[in-house]
C-alpha cells in the first residue's frame, strides 16, 4: 500500500483508530463512572480530525479525475468528500444529543460510540466505492452496525423487536441486492462500475435483457437503505424502537449512503438505461411521497411521524435523480445538485428536529404529540428550534429545506417532468399539515404540567448548529449551492 492510498484513506483510518480507542478505553476502565463523562469528547475528536483530513484532501485533489485506489474499488473525488463531510457532521450531532441521554441508560457507553464511529467509518467507504464488491462489503458493515445499535437497549422490548425486524427485512433486501449484483457479473464479467458501462455499450446480445431484473433487484437494496416504498417497511418499527439519538443517525446516515451508491451507479454504469431506470425511480418517487405522507398524518407518536416523514422525503430527493440532465454541465436545477442540497438541508433540520425530541423525551418519558403541549411555555429555546426545523421539513421560505425542495421541483420542471413536479408540491401541502400540527400543540395548546424542561449543553449546542445552518441554507444559499455544482460535475464529467 502506497503513501498515497494511506492519505487517501486518511479519514477512515482516523475513525477506526479512534473507535479503537473508545473499544479499549471501555475495555480498560468500563466500571470507571468517571471516563463516561469524557468518552463523547474522545469520539468528537476524532470526528474532528477526520473532518480535517477530508478538507485536506477536497483541497489538495486535484482538477483533473483523481486516480482510484485499492484495486479502482474507491475513488476518492469531490463527490465522495462532500457527502462523507455530511456523515461525520450527522454523527457528531448524534454524539452531542447522545452524552446526557445514554449516560443513565448504559454501563458500556464507549462501545456506543465506537459503534457509531464504525457506522460512520461504513459510509465513508460507501461513497467513495466505484466497485460492485466493495459496495455491497461497505452497506453490509453499515446495516450490521446500524442493526447492533437500533437493539442496543436489549432488556426494552420495543428496542429489541426493532432491532430484530430491521435486521430480518435487511438480510432480504441485501439478499435481492447480491443477487442483482450478480447478474450484473454475469452479463458484464466484472464488478467495477465504469466497466461495467463500457460492456454494456457494446454490440447487442441477448444478456443484455438482462439489465432491467438485475437494475430492479439492485434498486430493492438501495431503496431499503433510503427508505423508499415499497421497500420501507423497516423503518416506522426502528424509528420507534431504537434509542432516540439513534433514530436520528438513522434518518440521514442510512440515507447518505443509500443516496451515494444509487448516484455512482445509475450514473458511471448505467448511463445508456436512462430511459429505463428513469421511469422507475420517477414511480418509485410519486409512489414514496404519497405513502410517507399520508400515513404520517395519521401517527400520534412522534418518532414514527418522522419515520414516514422521512420515507417522503427519500421521495422528494429522488426527483432530482430521475430528473438528472444526461451530458449537460451542471447548473441550479441538474437533479444531482439538487439532491446535494436537499441532503445538506435535510441533515441539519431533521437532526435538529430529533435533538428536541431527546430533550422531550428525557423530561417527559414520553414521545407522543400531546407531550409537547405547552412547549413554547416550558422551553422557549426547544419551542423555537422546533418552529424553524419544522417550517424547514415542511419546506416554508427561509429555510434550508424550502431551498432543497425549490431545486429538485426545479430540476423536474427544467426537464419537463411536470407530474414529479405536481406530486412533490401537492404532497408538501399535505405534509405541512402534520409538522404544523406539532406547533399548534407547542404553541396553542395548554400544557397539562409546567415545570420547566432542563437543556444540557450539548443539547444546546447541537441546536445552535443545526438551527443557525437550517436558516443560513435558506437565506444565503449561494455558497452551498455553486459547492454542490462543483461536486456533482464529478459524476457529470470523464469516467476515471
Amino acid at each position: 500500500m502506497t503513501a498515497r492510498t494511506l492519505i487517501s484513506l486518511l479519514p477512515q483510518l482516523i475513525l477506526l483508530l479512534t473507535a479503537l480507542i473508545l473499544l479499549g478505553i471501555n475495555l480498560i476502565r468500563g466500571d470507571d463512572k468517571r471516563t463516561h463523562g469524557w468518552l463523547p469528547g474522545v469520539a468528537l475528536v476524532g470526528l474532528a480530525g477526520a473532518v480535517v483530513a477530508i478538507v485536506y484532501l477536497w483541497t489538495t485533489t486535484p482538477p483533473a479525475p483523481p486516480h482510484p485506489i485499492l484495486g479502482k474499488m474507491l475513488l476518492v473525488d469531490p463527490f465522495a468528500l462532500f457527502l462523507q463531510l455530511i456523515a461525520v457532521a450527522a454523527t457528531a450531532l448524534v454524539i452531542m444529543l447522545s452524552a446526557g441521554y445514554m449516560r443513565s441508560r448504559t454501563a458500556d457507553p464507549g462501545e456506543f460510540y465506537a459503534l457509531l464511529l464504525i457506522a460512520c467509518l461504513a459510509i465513508t467507504l460507501v461513497t467513495a466505492a466505484t466497485d460492485l464488491l466493495m459496495i455491497y462489503v461497505s452497506l453490509e458493515m453499515l446495516s450490521i452496525t446500524s442493526y447492533i445499535l437500533t437493539g442496543y437497549f436489549y432488556e426494552d422490548i420495543k428496542s429489541t423487536e426493532a432491532g430484530v425486524k430491521y435486521f430480518l427485512f435487511g438480510a432480504t433486501m441485501s439478499a435481492a441486492m447480491l443477487y442483482g449484483m450478480s447478474l450484473f457479473y454475469g452479463i458484464a464479467r466484472t464488478t467495477n462500475l465504469v466497466a461495467i458501462a463500457q460492456g454494456l455499450s457494446g454490440p447487442e446480445t441477448s444478456l443484455r435483457g438482462l439489465v432491467t431484473p438485475a437494475l430492479i433487484f439492485l434498486l430493492a437494496g438501495f431503496g431499503f437503505k433510503i427508505a423508499a416504498v415499497p421497500f420501507h417497511q423497516w423503518a416506522p418499527d426502528a424509528y420507534e424502537g431504537a434509542p432516540t439519538p439513534i433514530t436520528a443517525f438513522l434518518s440521514i446516515g442510512p440515507k447518505v449512503a443509500g443516496f451515494a451508491v444509487l448516484l455512482r451507479t445509475l450514473l458511471i454504469a448505467l448511463p445508456h438505461f436512462y430511459a429505463d431506470w428513469v421511469i422507475l425511480l420517477s414511480s418509485i418517487s410519486i409512489i414514496t411521497m404519497i405513502v410517507g405522507n399520508l400515513l404520517a398524518i395519521f401517527q400520534r407518536d412522534v418518532k414514527r411521524m418522522m419515520a414516514y416523514s422521512s420515507i417522503a422525503h427519500a421521495g422528494y430527493m429522488l426527483i432530482g435523480v430521475a430528473c438528472w440532465t444526461q451530458g449537460n454541465p451542471p447548473g441550479p436545477f441538474d437533479g444531482l445538485s439538487g439532491v446535494l442540497i436537499y441532503l445538506l438541508a435535510y441533515l441539519f433540520g431533521n437532526v435538529g428536529t430529533f435533538v428536541v425530541i431527546v430533550a422531550l423525551e428525557e423530561a417527559t418519558g414520553s414521545c407522543q404529540i400531546e407531550d409537547y403541549a405547552g412547549l413554547v411555555s416550558r422551553s422557549p429555546l426547544l419551542a423555537a428550534a422546533m418552529l424553524i426545523f419544522m417550517l424547514s421539513l415542511a419546506g416554508i421560505p427561509g429555510t434550508g429545506g424550502f431551498m432543497g425542495k425549490l431545486y429538485v421541483f426545479g430540476a423536474a420542471i427544467n426537464v419537463r417532468a411536470y407530474a414529479l413536479a405536481v406530486a412533490g408540491i401537492i404532497t408538501s401541502v399535505i405534509a405541512a399539515f402534520y409538522y404544523l400540527n406539532l406547533l399548534r400543540y407547542a404553541f396553542f395548546q395548554p400544557p397539562e404540567d409546567m415545570s420547566p424542561i432542563p437543556v444540557s449543553a450539548g443539547i444546546k449546542v447541537a441546536l445552535t448548529i443545526t438551527g443557525l445552518l437550517t436558516l443560513v441554507l435558506g437565506l444565503y444559499a449561494q455558497p452551498f449551492l455553486q459547492l454542490a455544482q462543483r461536486t456533482a460535475h464529478c459524476l457529470n464529467g470523464a469516467p476515471f
